[in-house]
């Protein structure tokens, strides 16, 4: 693990490194922000799964939740989306909604994606390991939140791997890949033809299932997102929360879109809601 970027913010550190990563057989970078509370011991940490295209720069960048971090003594570690590198495949059309930065969080049993496209593996057991092992959190106060893509993530994951997230929010998840172009289109390349084997990658499929177990959940979606309809399709969440005795908030936020001017309005929400579960 090599550290290649470090910038003082909001009393905490920001920082970004690179490592050479067993599940996706390729080098990786992530980032962390550590809040000023670090220095003096172990503090919660938030895992945020970011969308199509994304990498962990544009959450760094974009989202504003290291003031929040830093207020409420949390640290935040952001991965990249997909594997990458020479001789990682990708969409053989370099479409943005597959392959290189669309992960899609599962763990690949199709080829040529199965050498690489491990990411669940990464998110659930890889990264935490590592960062538990180099930084100082609390591995027992661990959190999973992410957006879009990332938002499915974190609702799967989270659901799946209840002993290692401990809460969980999104933004503007897509619900249910299984009934969606986007998913589609990435289950069926990934896991293959299989619907049954989608199931478990989908997290109203899983809600439904493992509802009651579940943590509380957040998720924040904005009423003017362009994608709402054909491919977040968030009464699919709701409707499988309630099947399944889910204890989900799903706040419709008027005239947001899917942008990070929406994730930054409410990430305080998202923070301090984490903490809270955490504490």
């Amino acid at each position: 693990m090599e550290q290649i970027a470090e910038n003082k913010c909001f009393g905490g550190l920001q920082r970004r490194y690179t490592h050479q990563s067993r599940s996706l057989n390729c080098l990786m970078h992530f980032s962390v922000f550590l809040p000023p509370q670090a220095e003096h011991g172990k503090v919660p940490v938030l895992y945020w799964l970011s969308g199509l295209t994304c990498s962990d720069e544009n959450f760094v960048q974009k989202a504003g939740a290291q003031q929040f971090a830093a207020r409420y003594g949390v640290a935040i570690v952001a991965p990249d989306t997909s594997p990458r590198g020479e001789g990682v495949p990708d969409d053989p059309d370099a479409a943005y909604d597959f392959g290189l930065g669309a992960g899609f969080y599962v763990n690949a049993t199709q080829q040529p994606w199965a050498g690489h496209y491990q990411m669940e593996s990464y998110i659930s057991e890889e990264l935490p390991e590592l960062i538990n092992a180099h930084f100082p959190v609390d591995a027992e106060k661990s959190g999973l939140f992410g957006h879009s893509m990332g938002g499915h993530g974190a609702l799967t994951l989270g659901l799946k791997y209840p002993q290692r997230f401990r809460s969980l929010s999104a933004f503007a998840p897509i619900s249910s890949p299984m009934h969606c172009p986007w998913g589609e289109k990435a289950l069926g390349n990934y896991l293959g033809d299989d619907r049954e084997t989608w199931k478990q990658a989908d997290s109203s499929e899983l809600l439904q299932q493992h509802g009651q177990r579940a943590p509380k959940i957040l998720v924040d979606q904005g009423s003017a997102d362009a994608f709402l309809s054909e491919q977040l399709k968030p009464e699919l969440l709701q409707a499988a929360a309630t099947a399944g005795g889910a204890d989900l908030t799903l706040r419709m936020q008027p005239g947001y879109d899917h942008s990070y001017f929406f994730i930054a309005s409410f990430m305080e929400d998202h923070i301090r809601f984490h903490c809270e579960q955490l504490a």
